[in-house]
């Protein structure tokens, strides 16, 4: 999965993370989301362009959530589609594959909006963070 990360950062500015833990501590996994976007700083990219995958293991939950650079060029739209397709992976338990099908895709639409410039550097860590 981190290597996943790193083969789509290199097509772009933006960055990716992965946050697991086993629990979610809220209802709706996309408040938990924008929790941990925040604990991790996701939102000093240069370009606010930041995306943070949440997954919950122990309650089959997940979020994906990209920072305010993204949402106005992609909108609601995109975020919804890779969440079904996500879960569509996992109901297959094709954890890992789809994991890395979703960060190709993020991948893919952050090369369109926010392609790799020369001066590009890495500004979060590529590996996986560990909650509770």
């Amino acid at each position: 999965m981190v290597e996943a990360i790193r083969s789509a950062e290199k097509q772009t500015s933006g960055e990716i993370r992965i946050y697991m833990e086993q629990y979610c501590k809220f209802i709706d996994p996309l408040d938990r989301a924008k929790e941990v976007f925040v604990e991790l700083e996701m939102y000093k990219t240069k370009d606010r362009n930041g995306v943070v995958l949440y997954i919950a293991t122990k309650d089959h939950q997940l979020a994906l959530l990209g920072d305010v650079g993204i949402y106005e060029k992609m909108g609601q739209t995109f975020w919804d589609h890779e969440v079904k397709l996500m879960l569509s992976e996992f109901k297959q338990h094709n954890f890992i594959d789809g994991v890395c099908k979703i960060i190709g895709d993020v991948g893919e639409a952050l090369k369109t909006n926010f392609p790799y410039q020369g001066d590009d550097k890495n500004e979060l860590e590529d590996g996986i963070v560990y909650g509770k």
